[in-house]
């Protein structure tokens, strides 16, 4: 026979033994965003999130007016501050808002019943996140919008995500794993979105297609394909963000989903189909050591330019581009859509020159994308370093701050030194030595 050990009984101790103290939750600390005002107690919030939760708001209101109907699943809410956004600003229907903390469920409430207090157009539960999602697929309850904002690298809400949303609803995702991103990680980063990844000097941008690319390959299990309809990075974090539509149907022959390569000799960026792995070159050289190649990651546009004209389109008419606050989400859409252009491959910085397609980066605010080679970018800026102010008249300047060229942190080192790029994954960069450029 075997003998368990008994666990010691606890003494019971009366309750009114000891003071009653509240919740640290409960202590108010009052915000406003958008001129809604909310408490956050000692929930995780972050003020510089406002421009993800704006683009967040924006595209449910454009949902709700195509299809006149929004149900939204805050998978990950916090204080509930989207969750409150979604029900004020873009009149969803009904909205679950959901965090595992059990004691942060009266901030979360509190919040909500300012935008509802009879209380029929929303519910608070606490739970994981995959179980929630899990169990609305279970029910066939389905969301026509789920925000998740996670933290770091965390992947594994992606496929019952993707199970819970409607076909043609929208799905938030969501990293903040910058050092990953920065391929310092690599056998993480494979684990966690199926690509590997390594240091390449545009690691920010390589973190949205990192996190697209994810989402992508659990799509396709599922007979999916998922469209971008906007993605956004931020420094603090930092935190990478992208608004994908689920579609029914997967992409033909892995289209955007493939690998890209550095060349650390001229520093070109290209991109490589899965037929070509084994034969992998750059048009500089015959040196297969010379590519810094990462993958499979998400290699088509990061934003649909229609969708973010309707963004900005609503936007100026909410009152939304009028203040300092307006401007600034102003200019960040402005940018997205020029980023649009499909012509426009992924890591391209250079001065803009006539017959390529060339554009700011939201990014990297000094930094320009553009579809010419990076040995054309050397040559059109060793010109302008030659050039006179007065033989350059259509050339403009961006302040005076001198301009980056070749990646986000290439370096300009001299006449006779080739661009190269510094260990660097932070949102500052390299700057080319001259202030003459176009900026388009």
């Amino acid at each position: 026979m075997f003998s368990l050990p008994v666990k010691p009984l606890t003494a019971f101790t009366s309750l009114s033994s000891k003071p009653l103290n509240p919740p640290k939750c409960c202590k108010s600390q009052p915000q406003i965003e958008r001129g809604l005002s909310f408490d956050v107690g000692d929930t995780f919030f972050r003020h510089e999130s406002s421009t993800g939760r704006d683009l967040g708001v924006l595209s449910a209101a454009i949902y709700k007016k195509s299809h006149n109907a929004l149900r939204v699943l805050d998978a990950m809410c916090g204080c509930g501050i989207r969750s409150m956004r979604y029900l004020v600003e873009a009149d969803a229907d009904f909205v679950l808002a959901n965090d595992a903390n059990h004691e942060c469920g009266g901030v979360i409430s509190g919040n909500l019943e300012k935008a509802d207090r009879e209380k029929k157009r929303w519910v608070v539960k606490h739970s994981d996140a995959n179980r929630v999602l899990t169990e609305c697929y279970l029910e066939r309850d389905f969301f026509d919008l789920i925000d998740v904002d996670s933290f770091g690298s965390e992947s594994s809400y992606l496929r019952a995500a993707m199970c819970a949303v409607k076909l043609d609803g929208l799905l938030y995702v969501t990293s903040t794993d910058g050092y990953s991103s920065g391929g310092h990680r690599p056998e993480h980063t494979l684990a966690a979105y199926g690509a590997y990844v390594k240091h390449m000097p545009y690691s920010n941008e390589i973190g949205l297609r990192m996190l697209i690319g994810g989402a992508v390959r659990e799509a396709s299990v599922l007979g999916y394909q998922v469209v971008p309809l906007f993605s956004y990075y931020s420094y603090h974090g930092p935190v990478f963000r992208a608004m994908l539509q689920i579609r029914r149907g997967k992409y033909p022959n892995k289209r955007h989903y493939s690998f890209i390569s550095y060349c650390i000799q001229c520093g070109n960026s290209q991109a490589f189909s899965w037929g070509e792995l084994g034969q992998m070159r750059c048009s500089c050289n015959n040196v297969p050591g010379s590519l810094i190649v990462s993958g499979p990651l998400w290699t088509g546009p990061l934003h649909s330019a229609s969708f973010l004209t309707e963004m900005l389109n609503l936007a100026e008419q909410w009152g939304w581009t009028s203040n300092k606050t307006g401007k600034h989400l102003e200019t960040l859409l402005k940018l997205m859509i020029d980023e649009s252009d499909p012509v426009l491959p992924f890591g391209y910085i250079r001065l803009d020159e006539e017959g390529y397609a060339a554009c700011r980066s939201h990014i990297a605010s000094n930094a320009i994308k553009t579809n010419c080679p990076m040995v054309d970018c050397v040559r059109l800026v060793k010109e302008l370093q030659q050039c006179p102010d007065t033989d350059c008249g259509r050339m403009k300047r961006i302040g005076k701050k001198p301009v980056l060229v070749a990646s986000p942190y290439g370096r300009w080192k001299d006449e006779e030194s080739p661009v190269h790029a510094t260990d660097n994954t932070g949102p500052s960069a390299g700057y080319l030595n001259s202030p003459k450029l176009n900026d388009g």
